[in-house]
């Protein structure tokens, strides 16, 4: 970088060495049996969902449309790793976490009528 100052060229150099962020995630899709979950962690969390929904992600996750419930953003991969660990093992978050998907989304259709009498 010929002309450039120093201090320029040290922050050019620092720009090119940042290390991708890495992230935990938890996946979600519903299944004729309920709502399940699925644990991991990635630089890329978007590429990742791809990968999933195109069947080249985790063995477990193929064959099914995934959403994306929650991520979580780390310093290190080993705190990402660490925290995917935890996760896997914390069945009450998760399926607190699956909730939303538990849920049926509300119908499109006409509106059912109340039995209940009407009252008089």
């Amino acid at each position: 970088m010929a002309g450039s100052s120093p201090a320029m060229t040290n922050h050019l150099r620092f720009a090119h060495n940042i290390e991708p962020m890495p992230f935990v995630y938890i996946l979600g899709t519903r299944t004729p049996r309920g709502p399940i979950s699925y644990v991991g962690w990635t630089l890329d969390l978007s590429r990742r969902l791809e990968q999933h929904n195109a069947g080249t992600g985790a063995r477990t996750t193929r064959g099914r449309v995934w959403s994306l419930l929650y991520s979580e953003s780390f310093e290190t991969r080993e705190d990402a790793m660490s925290r995917e660990w935890y996760l896997k093992r914390d069945r009450k978050f998760r399926k607190g976490v699956l909730s939303a998907l538990a849920t049926p989304p509300p119908s499109r259709g006409r509106r059912a009528r109340s039995t209940a009498s009407a009252p008089r």
